[in-house]
């Protein structure tokens, strides 16, 4: 007996069953749908066993297997090289068409051309849907057809072109579901260690005031939306609705989210490199002992430590902070971004390549408008005017008051002229 036709929606950072773009695609065309998530292994064999990131797309594969359980169905769940879990599954089962979320990262559009092929070559069809952005790749230009690599030029694009039909949910109709009655795998089947830090449930009712409140680590006034957008639990259309009636302030870090998103699809080189190749010729000092005071939050600036603290213990960092002790790292203590932006993405429940990259470059100065080399950060003056109670600082700073605490790692005057010299003189150099 010759197997059904079915259609495979295969999910990465869309775990979600409403308002999703692959899986509306695919549930209008009539055959039952499968839905599909890999547990990659060329991502996970980069990471620890109880990477907290990994357990929470694991924890939200769980919940969604429960719901498609009310329709007979559930999600297959794979791990290995997504190659070959795709060559098993055509041979399984009898594939009209994969849909999935479309991606921008190189390494998602490497693997994603790969398994087209694999896809094709059975005599089915392989579908990428726009999800995880209003506007993608060449929808938002220069008039001669050129990415902006200036913020607010393309911001002011973004929103003469955006309409409130893009935040529409979309209609996804009845979706027929392909039957399923394997079993949901248990952490250890799939080689995962249970963390004991976790993704805070996010609160859009924090937006009312945001563009007040945002800049005041101690207020915690946060959304704690951006873990949420990586993977894509909750759709960008949703979120931008909410900005739309709560917040303008907020609406514009949404937009700097898609300007880094295209940056990176433009400029893959901006992974390795810097965006303005010129800032390659800075001679950092990458001291290893100097880093790893840093990643310890163990530098004698308060504010520095205290971020660095937070992030260690819960993966997340306030904005306002994580601009701070980028800027520490790469002006005060001249490391190169690319060790800081590394930390971050081993550390940060929200790890994002586009806005990770994009942050980074920003703060050292070698990004897309970025902040001018000359413009250091001072980490004093900063807790005067964000933090002047310490209320922050002493919720993870504990041993401020001790004779423990470390001596300041560098003079803050003396750094930033460094800083300035250095930055200065390696642009003056002649290719």
């Amino acid at each position: 007996m010759e197997k059904p036709e079915i259609n495979i929606v295969w999910f990465r950072r869309d775990l979600r069953l409403i308002d999703h773009g692959a899986l509306s695609a695919a549930g209008q065309k009539g055959s039952p749908v499968l839905c599909l998530f890999i547990f990659d292994d060329d991502i996970l064999q980069e990471l620890p066993k109880n990477d907290p990131r990994v357990n929470f797309i694991y924890d939200q594969l769980h919940q969604l297997h429960l719901e498609l359980g009310k329709w007979g169905s559930g999600f297959c769940i794979k791990r290995g090289k997504p190659t070959q879990v795709w060559a098993e599954m055509m041979k399984e089962y009898r594939v009209n068409a994969v849909y999935a979320s479309e991606d921008y990262e190189p390494y998602a559009i490497k693997r994603d051309q790969a398994i087209e092929s694999i896809v094709q070559s059975h005599g089915a069809s392989f579908h990428l849907v726009k999800d995880q952005v209003i506007f993608h790749k060449d929808e938002i230009v220069k008039d001669d057809g050129k990415p902006y690599t200036v913020y607010t030029p393309y911001k002011n694009k973004w929103l003469r072109h955006f309409e409130t039909r893009l935040t529409h949910s979309l209609d996804e109709g009845p979706v027929n579901y392909h039957p399923s009655k394997a079993p949901f795998p248990s952490r250890s089947q799939l080689g995962i260690e249970e963390s004991a830090i976790k993704v805070k449930t996010f609160q859009t009712h924090q937006l009312f005031n945001y563009d007040e409140v945002r800049n005041f680590p101690a207020k915690d006034a946060g959304s704690y939306l951006s873990p949420h957008l990586r993977f894509g639990t909750v759709s960008i259309r949703e979120i931008v609705r909410e900005a739309l009636d709560k917040n303008e302030t907020f609406l514009s870090e949404l937009i700097w989210r898609e300007f880094f998103m295209q940056i990176l699809w433009h400029f893959p080189r901006v992974v390795d490199e810097s965006f303005r190749p010129a800032y390659d010729r800075i001679p950092w000092r990458n001291d290893q002992k100097e880093f790893d005071r840093w990643c310890k939050g163990e530098t004698g600036y308060p504010m520095v430590d205290a971020g660095m603290r937070e992030l260690n213990e819960t993966g997340y960092m306030h904005n306002r902070v994580r601009m701070v002790v980028a800027s520490f790292l790469c002006k005060h203590l001249l490391i190169d971004w690319r060790w800081g932006e590394a930390y971050f993405a081993k550390k940060l429940l929200d790890f994002d390549l586009s806005a990770n990259n994009g942050n980074w470059q920003w703060a050292a100065g070698t990004g897309c408008d970025a902040a001018p080399y000359f413009r250091v950060f001072n980490p004093s003056e900063q807790i005067k005017k964000f933090d002047p109670d310490l209320k922050y600082i002493r919720a993870w700073v504990k041993d401020l008051d001790e004779l423990t605490y470390p001596r300041p790692i560098v003079e803050h005057k003396m750094a930033r002229e460094r800083a300035i010299s250095t930055y200065k003189l390696a642009l003056a150099q002649e290719n």
